[in-house]
């Protein structure tokens, strides 16, 4: 198992991209260099297949404009939820257990394209 070295610091850094990742299963989508930062220092690939996967939600697809975020509690349990931008939840999820290393992260989806906040 990769050691998780993910830090809320190391995602300032993250302003643009120039480079996109594709979704290797959902060849639709891409993933900026933040996100794909997030996804191999935080062990969140995990993450990224959430966001992808729940398309299928018909609530959650209809949205142009999707903000995810995770919320790990102190036991270890979290909450993944989707919303449109504009404080309407379209989606929630809860996780029994999760190791990713942050209390919160939060991903934007816009035009099958998934980035991080700073990187919109």
């Amino acid at each position: 198992m990769t050691e998780k070295t993910l830090t809320k610091a190391d995602l300032q850094n993250f302003t643009g991209s120039t480079f996109v990742y594709r979704h290797p299963l959902a060849r639709k989508f891409v993933y900026t260099e933040g996100v794909q930062y997030v996804a191999e220092h935080g062990g969140a690939y995990w993450l990224i297949d959430e966001i992808v996967f729940n398309q299928a939600n018909p609530a959650v697809a209809a949205e142009n404009f999707q903000v995810w975020r995770l919320a790990v509690a102190a036991d270890k349990t979290a909450t993944l939820r989707c919303g449109d931008g504009n404080d309407r939840l379209v989606f929630t999820k809860q996780l029994d257990f999760t190791d990713f290393p942050l209390d919160e992260i939060c991903f934007y989806l816009i035009n099958d394209t998934i980035l991080l906040p700073s990187e919109y």
